[in-house]
């Protein structure tokens, strides 16, 4: 939805540079560069930092990437053909038996991990975007179109946005993809009073639900909202002017203000992709049954969709990393503002695309398979100036962290940081002053 970016530099200045309170969180990892100390190192350009990478690092083969997708898939087909071997898809009679509790169990493993794995073929098909899967953006193209339009996602539209979002990363006016709201958007008033909107939900919710409510709207609803431009969208139309207030810009309309009219044929053919993709589940489910598609598809699917939510979001968002109004952005500063992340074991599933990120933001046409080494190299020229951002904390420690902490920003110009609707007072607490 229209952000209303223009109304907000009117009505409302923001406070520049204010750090997070949370910043100041026992334990809580912290961001090693703040562009507001007067001792901040000066950033390396592009080239500098490009310099210090082993040249193999952006050799890139199809037979290589091939590999992968033959690998992921050959997984994929294993926990299919296991699964149907030990599980149906009708629902036992006795749902309270033991036998109905390994039914649930059983197919709730399945999409868990069958989600994990096509989380694979996402970030392939995300290569593919990039160029970075072949040499041939011909082939890349045919490659992702068919993997990710197999998982619903308008391929050449997704490409375009998710380009703008390494172009524009940590902009608050033109970024693209989990561009934080303000506190007005958020249903602050100029005084911090709660208005409307998250801010009262927040109120009424507590602390904890509230952040649960952050983790299931990030991870379940996120996506599908996000496509049809309903959440988490930028601030810009293509031309460049704001969006009014109420106007979205989804994936899926060739004449959506998202796009360029040059690729209203690409974005047409995606739309038509995820449609026929649609068509064949819905010719299934009359077939076979929805739930019989549904434990097959339709759950893996959103296990896929939430671990793709949740690496932009934990890669891009924490209350001790900058976000740039356009006045203070560029485009280095946008890059070195990732964050990489340990992921364990789903590493290996998802091709480290959490774990490297920082290396993939800054050279994005680098294929993930020598991401280790780029990474390795670039820790050890940005390191010791204070500009590589390496949070240690588990994943999950980190999700709900943001997910308490990193609730909108004061403005959209100058440095902004992000603030947590827990450090805004309740509403009795100001009527109790105003008495």
């Amino acid at each position: 939805m229209g952000k209303g970016g223009r109304a907000e530099t009117q009505s409302r200045q923001p406070v520049i540079g204010k750090p997070s309170r949370r910043i100041k969180d026992e334990g809580a990892w912290v961001s090693p560069y703040n562009p507001l100390d007067p001792k901040a190192p000066e950033l390396p350009s592009k080239g500098q930092i490009k310099a210090v990478i082993p040249k193999e690092c952006f050799e890139r083969s199809a037979l290589h990437s091939m590999y992968f997708v033959f690998r992921d898939s050959a997984m994929a087909a294993a926990l299919v053909y296991g699964t149907s071997q030990v599980l149906s898809t009708d629902v036992p009679s006795d749902l309270l038996s033991v036998d109905a509790l390994k039914w649930f169990l059983g197919w709730n493993f399945y999409a868990f991990w069958q989600g994990t794995i096509l989380t694979g073929h996402w970030v392939l098909a995300h290569e593919c975007g990039h160029g970075a899967f072949s040499s041939s953006q011909t082939f890349n193209d045919i490659m992702g179109y068919i993997m990710h339009q197999a998982l619903l996602v308008p391929y050449f539209a997704w490409q375009y946005t998710h380009a703008k979002h390494h172009r524009r990363t940590n902009n608050l006016v033109d970024g693209e993809s989990h561009v934080p709201s303000t506190g007005a958007e958020n249903g602050l008033g100029p005084n911090n009073e709660r208005q409307s909107f998250y801010a009262v939900w927040h109120e009424a919710m507590g602390d904890g639900a509230f952040a649960v409510w952050q983790i299931f709207t990030h991870l379940v609803l996120g996506w599908p909202l996000y496509l049809m431009g309903l959440a988490s969208t930028g601030r810009l139309a293509n031309d460049g002017s704001f969006l009014e207030d109420g106007e979205f810009i989804d994936h899926f309309r060739p004449g959506s203000k998202m796009f360029p009219s040059k690729l209203r044929a690409k974005i047409l053919m995606s739309t038509l992709g995820v449609i026929a993709t649609l068509g064949l589940l819905l010719k299934l489910s009359f077939d076979y049954g929805f739930l019989t598609v549904f434990l097959w598809y339709g759950a893996p699917y959103m296990w896929t969709n939430s671990w793709l939510v949740l690496y932009t979001w934990l890669q891009h968002n924490d209350p001790s990393v900058p976000q740039y109004g356009a006045d203070q952005w560029t485009w280095v500063k946008g890059a070195l503002s990732t964050i990489d992340r340990p992921y364990g074991i789903f590493d290996f599933f998802h091709h480290k695309i959490g774990s490297t990120h920082v290396a993939h933001h800054l050279f994005h046409e680098m294929p993930f398979y020598r991401a280790d080494e780029a990474t390795a190299a670039i820790k050890a020229y940005l390191e010791p100036m204070g500009l590589y951002n390496y949070d240690p904390t588990p994943w999950y420690k980190a999700m709900w962290r943001i997910a308490k902490t990193c609730h909108y920003v004061e403005g959209i110009e100058g440095i902004q940081y992000q603030q947590s609707l827990e450090d805004v007072p309740r509403t009795s607490e100001l009527k109790a002053k105003k008495a």
